[in-house]
């Protein structure tokens, strides 16, 4: 081994601090980095080609579309069910109050 080489010094210095475990600790974290270092290769950027540009995307639109209109119906119409559903409960509920008051005379 090279004794100009970071890594391999690392390693040296790594070897020497097997006493103390703290400076253990350090000097494998410094050889793992400077392996790491080492081992990771840039890959050179390429600046000729440029990412094409997004397409329009119909379908995508054709469903939030139907999906704004589904949702536009839907409202009004559950609106319209409420109201009906609120003219039959009080329907129901002034039939019973006058049945209940007929029979409660009576006696």
């Amino acid at each position: 081994m090279n004794e100009s080489n970071p890594l391999a010094k690392a390693e040296a210095a790594a070897a020497e601090a097997a006493v103390n475990t703290a400076a253990v600790q350090v000097a494998l974290a410094a050889v793992e980095l400077a392996k790491l270092a080492n081992s990771q290769q840039q890959a050179p950027a390429c600046h000729h080609q440029a990412a094409p540009a997004s397409q329009f995307n119909a379908k995508k639109w054709l469903v939030i579309g139907g999906t704004a209109c589904v949702c536009s119906l839907a409202f009004p119409l559950a609106s319209i069910a409420i109201a009906i559903g609120a003219c039959c409960a009080t329907a129901c509920l002034l039939i019973l109050r006058s049945m209940w008051r007929s029979l409660t005379d009576k006696h």
